[in-house]
């Protein structure tokens, strides 16, 4: 199981940090962690992932530079820092766990446990 907080509402600009923490059975270990997000009246899209072995990221171009995906083992969770948020950020942001070859990870279907989601809105 993934849940998800820290969204909200904020202006052009602004910041917000999200976090997901795995519980029960999920211990995101042993998944690769993704964000993905969907905006209203469009599909879910990838946003970032961190990996699992060597820690590697990968960012949709869209976020590259603004947004930052830490992973805490340790912890069970994995944050999305989201900097210079624009009204296009306006989504609900999921957190998602699964075991995507590295050319799927933007790919939905490669993600079998998902969180409830997190709306974020930036508007002013």
């Amino acid at each position: 199981q993934l849940v998800e907080s820290g969204g909200g509402s904020v202006p052009p600009g602004g910041s917000l940090r999200l976090s997901c923490l795995g519980s029960g059975p999920t211990s995101i270990r042993n998944y690769e962690m993704a964000w993905f997000r969907q905006a209203p009246g469009k599909e879910r899209e990838f946003v970032a992932t961190f990996r699992r072995n060597g820690g590697r990221t990968y960012y949709a171009d869209s976020v590259k530079g603004r947004f930052t995906i830490f992973r805490d083992n340790a912890k069970n969770t994995v944050d999305l820092q989201m900097n210079s948020l624009q009204p296009e950020d306006t989504a609900v942001y999921y957190c998602a766990a699964g075991v995507p070859i590295l050319s799927a990870i933007a790919t939905e279907s490669a993600y079998r446990t998902w969180g409830q989601g997190t709306r974020v809105t930036v508007s002013s």
